[in-house]
């Protein structure tokens, strides 16, 4: 018993080690994985990350010069980001729920 008495006082005079979450955002932990931002005027359309994408969350459309990206879709393991070789998939660090609603994200040059 005496040797909880430390960790006791501890944690009763200590800051809690949760965030009141709706009113206070928390800080990302380095490394944290979360949206894709597609820059439109580095990607040539090679579709090397439609290829990688292992959920198929990321459609290339060549013709139109168009990206769609769904987030419900996709696994967030950035398996894209790495397989481009024009740098145009820029990861987003967010902790947030990604909608509500499910829909498709669409970047247009």
């Amino acid at each position: 018993m005496p040797s909880f008495l430390g960790n006791i006082i501890e944690n009763l005079f200590g800051k809690p080690a949760t965030v009141k979450y709706p009113f206070e955002k928390p800080e990302p932990v380095p490394g944290t994985r979360g949206e894709l931002n597609f820059n439109m005027a580095k990607c040539d359309q090679c579709q090397d990350c439609e290829r990688t994408c292992p959920s198929a969350a990321i459609t290339v459309y060549p013709e139109e010069k168009r990206i769609e990206w769904n987030s419900f879709q996709c696994i967030y393991c950035h398996a894209c980001v790495r397989a481009c070789m024009h740098e145009a998939i820029e990861p987003l660090i967010n902790v947030e729920a990604p909608d509500y609603k499910k829909r498709v994200k669409s970047f247009e040059a």
